[in-house]
């Protein structure tokens, strides 16, 4: 069972190998749990972001921001969830559609929740949705009925609203 309130974390690190080893090491270390993760390069090339969905209450998050500020290769690190922020989560997932009914029904949900069709084939559609994860989970209950043969979700990226920013520049 998930305690304390899900916080979104944006780390800066050096885009180095073995830096995101570092990171997930920390946490794994720690018994802190990551549910979910996403990293790529910014557009400094000597950097990469990292964001981190995890629970917990105030005081065992600030110490997963004080552990990963120790870090050497970690340049900066955010609360996302402390302040007005944005996050995003794409999910692609391939569905049984077997006759028009269902095909109609199914791409009627899909454009209630602004997703698209991406691929079709005879007897399946593949479906991308993207937005909050809340909104995706109700996606995939909305579609009721329909089989679901595979899905995959990109873990949460996030942004601040503020004009401040994690990256000067």
């Amino acid at each position: 069972m998930r305690e304390g309130t899900r916080h979104v974390l944006a780390i800066l690190l050096e885009n180095e190998p073995g830096a995101l080893s570092r990171v997930v090491g920390l946490f794994s270390q720690r018994g802190y749990n990551i549910d979910s993760l996403s990293v790529a390069p910014t557009h400094d090339e000597t950097l990469s972001r990292l964001t981190v969905s995890t629970w917990g209450d105030e005081r065992t998050v600030a110490q997963i921001v004080k552990h990963l500020n120790r870090l050497i290769d970690v340049v900066q690190v955010a609360d996302l969830s402390e302040g007005d922020h944005l996050e995003r989560e794409i999910l692609l997932l391939k569905v049984g559609a077997v006759g028009g009914e269902q095909r109609a029904e199914i791409a009627r949900t899909v454009s209630i929740f602004d997703g698209k069709i991406v691929d079709t084939h005879p007897e399946q559609y593949t479906l991308q949705i993207s937005g909050r994860s809340d909104k995706l989970d109700a996606f995939i209950q909305a579609l009721g009925s329909v089989s679901i043969l595979e899905y995959v979700r990109s873990g949460i990226i996030g942004m601040s609203r503020s004009e401040e920013d994690i990256l000067p520049g």
